[in-house]
């Protein structure tokens, strides 16, 4: 089979196009024939080198494709069946343990950037019906995030306010299920064009950070001076401010990015007197991947795919992954 693999230490200049043997699936495994995949910052912190790769790795955490075979066992797939990968394969449901958050396709293990994929029957759960592999390659990350941050841990309902930033997959999924959950949304971006795109998506308010330095004041004026239910924080430190400006008091704030930073200055008196929850997050589990798609299934969200590109050209993905001209999701077929 034809795969990519990043060699360790990684870089981008250290990806390149191998064929390797054809695994078989085991006892309680299935044979998946991968169609696409899709670039996460988790993904470019493998590739490029900030996490560190012990060994040479098949990269890519999302992917979507048909299962060929069934190992032993299975009971949950047939061949034919559309599935996607899910980011913790062995998270099932409920709160992580650290045993839930091992096993991560590309970094702790070989991931989906190959033509088949041999793994447990529960790392996968079925694609949305009607969705392309490419779309389906967009979820198990990216919007599972999105998804966890304000239908799980904010339990956004209807009327409430979100806050989203930037125009990167999981700020754009927030938007959609914030809006499917009756929400109003208030997004930032540096672009004005972006931002223009955000509002035919169904953004409510538009923020330009960059004219609006001060964008957590303005972010609570517009909720008529009561402030944001729930923030989306992709930032980190050099947004986390700002994030805390714009919330209610007894407002969520999901952290789930590290875009400005690994570290920095928390505002803790601010954070503390208006009894705000800063809730830290990574992904979710299979059930929630699964409650997800029946989301997906009712409202018609489909994912803003960017551009695709040939699984020669992974490295090419990356660079424009990191030149930060996109617009949703990058994907890669396979």
């Amino acid at each position: 089979m034809k795969a990519a693999q990043v060699a360790s230490p990684a870089g981008l200049d250290k990806i390149s196009t191998v064929t390797l043997d054809d695994p078989s699936p085991a006892a309680g495994e299935i044979l998946v024939r991968m169609r696409a995949v899709s670039l996460n910052f988790h993904d470019l912190a493998v590739v490029s080198g900030m996490i560190p790769l012990a060994e040479e790795r098949i990269p890519m955490s999302d992917g979507a494709g048909e299962v060929v075979a069934v190992g032993e066992g299975v009971t949950d797939f047939v061949v034919g069946d559309k599935v996607m990968s899910t980011f913790f394969p062995n998270w099932h449901d409920g709160y992580p343990s650290l045993e839930a958050l091992l096993g991560v396709p590309g970094d702790h293990v070989n991931g989906m950037a190959a033509e088949l994929v041999a793994m447990p029957a529960s790392a996968f759960t079925a694609i949305p019906t009607g969705y392309s592999f490419e779309e389906a390659a967009c979820l198990p990350c990216a919007a599972l995030t999105a998804w966890r941050a304000v239908s799980e841990e904010a339990k956004i309902k209807a009327g409430d306010w979100v806050l989203v930033q930037g125009t990167g997959g999981v700020s754009i999924f927030a938007l959609q299920f914030a809006k499917a959950l009756g929400a109003k949304v208030i997004a930032t971006s540096s672009s004005d064009d972006k931002l223009a795109r955000l509002k035919d998506m169904g953004a409510d308010h538009l923020i330009n950070y960059k004219d609006t330095p001060e964008w957590g004041a303005k972010a609570r004026e517009l909720t008529g001076g009561i402030g944001v239910d729930e923030i989306v924080e992709i930032g980190g430190p050099g947004t986390l401010t700002q994030s805390i400006a714009a919330a209610r008091i007894g407002g969520h704030i999901t952290l789930i990015g590290v875009l400005t930073g690994v570290s920095g200055e928390v505002p803790t008196a601010a954070l503390f007197s208006s009894n705000i929850t800063l809730k830290g997050v990574t992904v979710s589990s299979h059930r929630a991947q699964n409650d997800m798609v029946a989301l997906i299934e009712k409202s018609g969200i489909k994912p803003v795919i960017d551009k695709v590109f040939a699984l020669e050209e992974l490295a090419g993905a990356f660079a424009h992954q990191i030149s930060g001209a996109h617009f949703g999701k990058i994907v890669v077929t396979v």
